[in-house]
């Protein structure tokens, strides 16, 4: 009996141990974490891991606030950090069909739904091919994911990774077999088959880079430079 009582003692201490770390947001949209004085006090409440993710969603730090939201991140990055592709004006037609309809130079046929791009024409800059099916494209990170994980995206708030991973000016519809070649690779591993748009390629990795402040490590900046310099004469 002593065990049980004892047994049940721990779970409750866990439980208010567990639930004394949540930041609550009040229905002010105050962010409280265990710091603030409001912390007991507020009642009705939106639960958070993390003080970070409640201003990310929409949160604010109590007046007067001395607290500094510390960014959550992880060594290991996975592809469900940067979310799906999204239907930003509700039109029913995702970053990946709005993409291939705003590309195509011939006229788009969609689904019996209208949400989906299944035919139309266009030119694959990795490879210099003409394609007329959607099916046969992937939409390609131009500064793949992981790759911005590693030079900085994992000290992002989830709404700007997935932001990243739908700005149309880091995306290119490309040959599926291609794009799976290239897959987490970077312009020192992996170029495109055409050297005609290599040039291109660089710069515009380069662009994206410095549009979300991503950082080349010391090396990678000198190899960038050599690189810039060979193929874009």
């Amino acid at each position: 009996m002593t065990r049980l009582i004892t047994l049940v003692l721990a779970v409750l201490l866990l439980s208010t141990g567990v639930q004394a770390d949540l930041v609550k947001k009040s229905k002010s949209g105050i962010c409280h974490d265990t710091s603030s004085r409001y912390y007991e006090r507020t009642k009705k409440y939106t639960a958070f891991d993390n003080l970070q993710e409640c201003l990310d969603r929409g949160g604010r730090l109590p007046k007067g606030s001395k607290t500094k939201p510390t960014p959550v991140t992880s060594s290991k990055y996975q592809r469900s950090y940067f979310g799906s592709w999204i239907d930003e004006d509700k039109d029913c037609l995702n970053t990946r069909h709005e993409l291939l309809m705003k590309l195509s130079t011939g006229t788009v046929n969609t689904g019996s739904n209208r949400c989906t791009v299944s035919r139309g024409r266009w030119l694959d800059p990795y490879t210099g091919q003409i394609f007329y099916e959607a099916k046969q494209l992937d939409i390609d990170h131009l500064v793949p994911l992981k790759w911005a994980w590693d030079h900085g995206a994992d000290k992002w708030s989830k709404d700007k990774r997935i932001a990243f991973a739908n700005d149309e000016a880091n995306l290119f519809a490309v040959k599926a077999r291609v794009n799976r070649q290239k897959g987490a690779l970077g312009p020192f591993e992996w170029m495109p088959p055409a050297r005609s748009f290599h040039c291109q390629y660089v710069v515009r990795f380069n662009r994206i880079m410095k549009a979300y402040r991503l950082q080349f490590t010391a090396s990678e900046s000198e190899k960038f430079r050599e690189l810039k310099s060979s193929v874009c004469k």
